[in-house]
């Protein structure tokens, strides 16, 4: 048992440690979170010191992720030291939770074998990746650039503040600042520059609706990705973002900012979103943005209408919260109604299931139509296309300066 605590020492972990009998094990994890789709190496530092030589010690790891149970055996002879180096891969983002470690140590023929258990256990963040956004972010950047473009400063009369200047002729009189003025002794008026620090928030539905999958995403994986990008976009173009997500009940709510720790607060919120089983309750969606969001913002509400009805039942709500925000719904085109519709019939029954599938295309884009018609800004879409078609309806809704 000494010769087993003077050789710990030099093992450095980062996660409980444990020596029980002559046998010492620990293992760390470091960092405590990842991004999808990067290798998690987990590393077990392994001391095994019992007096019997002939025994051998088996490690189990069980490994818990999303509730489908990975076991991974090692084993060690006595007086041996061993690290050992395993690689996994997160293709979801969410919690993956470390289990317990198992050790088995029993002798060659198998007569005696005992367990020990290390309570070891350890969770891991697993966050949405950041290489899409740092793809899009190019886009939202080159935009911007023109060459031989000259930047013209305009005055305007918004909201945004600049400075109160002495007035020359020409000034508009709605604008002297009188306060000023009798301080001075002479006219002074304010000054206003086209406001650039706009909000912009992200309305994600968690409903029903937004779990059907798509080549192996649901909905709410494709809305998450598209609004983080979008976020990082509107942030590098000195925008507030912010974030409210909801279902049956409100769910999540993230201020507008443009701080710099804004994309880790909605990173925070949004890794380990899933979607609900009820629908969503749009009338709460109202209020909550009635009472929390008091300046003129950009909204943009990812959902899903599979139905004229369905829309119908929530377009009173969105129209009240068009009146007094710039709405952008954005709902998705079903890509595999239009792999039926693009093949072949064979039989009358594929017929009829052409004629059906042609149908529910017709109804998305009365849809979209019944949307405009309300003066709501629409955007269908196609999953796959979802980030990019809603970063350039972001560039367009700046440029043509519609907020």
């Amino acid at each position: 048992m000494n010769n087993s605590n003077s050789k710990n020492k030099n093992l450095t972990t980062t996660n409980t440690a444990k020596d029980l009998k002559g046998f010492y094990l620990s293992y760390y994890l470091s960092p405590t979170f990842y991004m999808v789709g990067a290798a998690i190496c987990t590393v077990f530092a392994l001391s095994f010191f019992f007096s019997v030589l002939f025994f051998i010690a088996k490690i189990l790891i069980t490994l818990l992720v999303f509730f489908t149970l990975i076991d991974t055996l090692f084993s060690i002879s006595p007086f041996q030291q061993q690290q050992i180096h395993y690689y996994i891969k997160p293709f979801n983002r969410g919690e993956y939770d470390f289990g317990s470690t198992l050790a088995f140590v029993s002798s060659p023929i198998k007569l005696v074998t005992r367990r020990f258990n290390f309570n070891n256990s350890q969770i891991i963040y697993v966050y949405p990746s950041y290489i899409q956004m740092q793809k899009f972010s190019l886009q939202g950047v080159s935009s911007n650039s023109q060459i031989g473009s000259k930047k013209v400063r305009k005055l305007g009369n918004s909201l945004e503040f600049e400075q109160i200047k002495d007035y020359v002729q020409g000034d508009d009189y709605r604008t002297i600042n009188w306060k000023a003025t009798a301080r001075k002794s002479q006219l002074m008026v304010n000054t206003y520059v086209d406001e650039k620090s706009q909000q912009v928030f992200c309305l994600i539905d968690k409903s029903r609706n937004m779990k059907m999958p798509f080549e192996g995403m649901t909905l709410l994986d494709y809305s998450i990705n598209a609004s983080l990008a979008l976020s990082n976009i509107a942030i590098q173009k000195q925008d507030k973002v912010g974030l409210i997500s909801f279902a049956e009940k409100m769910d999540n709510f993230v201020q507008a900012d443009s701080k710099p720790m804004q994309m880790e607060a909605l990173l925070q919120k949004l890794y380990k979103q899933t979607t609900q089983f009820k629908d969503a309750d749009y009338e709460a969606l109202y209020a909550q943005i009635r009472g929390r969001v008091k300046q003129r913002s950009l909204l943009l509400l990812f959902t899903n209408f599979e139905s004229e009805y369905s829309l119908q039942r929530q377009l009173p709500y969105l129209k009240a919260i068009a009146h007094y925000h710039l709405l952008v719904v954005v709902f998705f085109e079903n890509t595999e109604l239009k792999k039926i519709l693009h093949s072949s019939a064979q039989n009358t029954e594929e017929i009829y299931i052409q004629t059906i599938a042609d149908k529910f295309m017709y109804e998305k884009k009365l849809m979209l139509k019944e949307l405009r018609a309300n003066g709501i800004t629409a955007l269908l879409t196609t999953p796959t296309q979802l980030t990019v078609s809603t970063i350039n309806k972001y560039l367009e809704i700046k440029n043509r300066q519609q907020l």
